[in-house]
């Protein structure tokens, strides 16, 4: 079921554009455009939460398109992620500008969507934290985002925050701070290996409590590290149980 979450995709190559639409739109109520001026109208008539586009377009390109938006106080805040070459990030883009991310073009589809299914989820996040209860706890379902999903949106939101996690009997208290976990405990375990335990979670309920605060230090990796050895563990513990192997993927290049 896609979030409410209002993307934008914008490339004038139809054959990206329509694979990008149908990769995105389980994830997010999606709208595209064939150019940037095209684009531009769209977003100030209907402002997205995330504007992804292509660089090098005829015309306007995706910079200026950029530029235009955030010189508007209306579309100021549209998180955005431009699909460029190497070549193009590192010479006439960079880190000054007002991106959240870049696809490397070329990019296989799978990896693609899934930078971009970061910054959707991170979007996700923080409008159920400005929709949170009078309690300041917001609820939700693994099966709306699951445990990597939101550890990821938290680190990438920089939060401070008690996450609890609970599937049927079984439940786990993480704590993060700027992003970063701090402490988990799951049942006998703590720390890193509390973490690796719940990963896989799939079904059961989360609360972030924005207050929730602790003083122990159990971990020892960072939060990227954790996710990174916790999805190691997690493909070794498919590959021992004989899990299907990875559809084909397609790799773009405009």
């Amino acid at each position: 079921m896609p979030n409410n979450v209002k993307v934008l995709l914008v490339d004038d190559n139809p054959m990206v554009l329509g694979l990008l639409r149908g990769a995105i739109s389980p994830l997010a109520e999606v709208s595209t455009a064939s150019d940037a001026a095209d684009a531009l109208l769209k977003a100030i008539d209907d402002t997205p939460d995330l504007l992804v586009s292509d660089y090098r377009m005829p015309g306007m390109d995706g910079r200026q398109l950029v530029e235009k938006l955030k010189s508007r106080p209306a579309t100021a805040a549209i998180s955005v992620i431009l699909l460029a070459t190497k070549a193009d990030i590192t010479e006439k883009l960079g880190l000054a500008d007002p991106v959240d991310d870049f696809v490397e073009k070329p990019f296989f589809l799978r990896e693609a969507t899934q930078r971009i299914k970061r910054v959707i989820d991170k979007i996700a996040l923080e409008k159920m934290a400005k929709e949170r209860p009078a309690d300041g706890i917001v609820r939700g379902n693994l099966s709306q985002m699951n445990v990597i999903d939101l550890v990821q949106s938290l680190e990438m939101g920089r939060k401070s925050c008690a996450l609890t996690l609970t599937n049927e009997n079984d439940k786990c208290e993480m704590y993060f701070s700027e992003g970063q976990v701090t402490h988990a405990a799951y049942g006998d375990l703590v720390g890193d290996e509390a973490v690796f335990k719940v990963l896989r979670w799939t079904g059961g309920n989360f609360q972030i409590d924005f207050e929730g605060k602790t003083t122990q230090q159990t971990t020892q990796l960072n939060t990227q590290g954790l996710l990174m050895e916790g999805l190691r563990l997690l493909d070794e513990s498919k590959r021992d149980g004989g899990g299907s192997s990875e559809e084909e993927d397609v790799l773009l290049d405009t």
